[in-house]
């Protein structure tokens, strides 16, 4: 299928989509956010795809909203304006397979709350993540106040927002945004590994992982442990764990 603003191919057990406004460094517009969805639905109906990748350029992830664009949906909509902008985050959000963003360069406003929106965030040395929405006059609308705040703390989290302060790779990664960094050369390749390594994984298992955990965002610590064992109870309930076993027994004494 063939998409203005987004590249998407297969590899192997991996669906990867790249971000594809290289002369506006990957701005996100609404189109772009529409092939995304898009793309990440048929990902998720393709059984044979286990984990998605989401990436930019070398110089930007996506250097946040077209700004243009939003211009003319608050003339037409006024506070509506981004709703349908809403809906699409929702969905990424609820996508049942793991998603790794692969982050070099910008990831700011809009762009930053997308990486935030995944569930493996992988940056180059050269990423920066920044909420510079306040300039404007407007504060993050697709979840970076609460997701940030819950990484960060409210200490930073208020700086973060209320600066405008981008944060670098090193402090991304230290802070608890990232999961490391990653030479630029080597981002992509890394994204890559990850993503292979969990397609060799049981996938009942692996969706059940995700869920757990991004019930922990919902849930009280109680709540959160007994769905958990909820959960894993139906991985021991599954028909494929005893032949998981076995075979991990049986390697083991090889």
């Amino acid at each position: 299928m063939e998409y203005q603003y987004i590249l998407s191919q297969k590899k192997e057990s991996i669906g990867i989509i790249t971000l594809n406004r290289p002369k506006a460094l990957n701005a996100v517009c609404e189109q772009m956010l529409q092939e995304l969805n898009q793309q990440i639905k048929i990902f998720t109906q393709d059984e044979s795809i286990s984990a998605i990748i989401i990436r930019g350029s070398d110089k930007s992830f996506a250097a946040g909203i077209d700004i243009g664009e939003l211009e003319k949906k608050v003339e037409t909509f006024g506070i509506d304006a981004l709703d349908q902008t809403y809906e699409y985050f929702k969905s990424i959000t609820n996508c049942p397979k793991p998603i790794i963003a692969a982050v070099a360069g910008y990831a700011l406003g809009i762009g930053c709350e997308l990486a935030l929106s995944c569930d493996i965030i992988l940056v180059a040395d050269n990423a920066r993540f920044g909420q510079p929405e306040i300039s404007l006059g407007v504060i993050p609308g697709f979840g970076a106040t609460q997701r940030l705040c819950k990484i960060l703390g409210k200490s930073k989290t208020m700086e973060m927002i209320l600066t405008g302060r981008a944060l670098n790779a090193e402090e991304a990664v230290n802070y608890g945004i990232a999961s490391r960094i990653v030479a630029l050369p080597d981002l992509f390749y890394e994204a890559e590994k990850i993503a292979l390594r969990i397609s060799e994984l049981p996938k009942q298992a692996v969706i059940l992982a995700k869920d757990a955990i991004n019930q922990s965002f919902n849930m009280s610590l109680n709540e959160g442990i007994a769905y958990e064992n909820k959960s894993c109870k139906l991985c021991l309930g599954a028909k494929s764990f005893s032949q998981y076993l076995h075979n991990f027994i049986e390697n083991r004494k090889k």
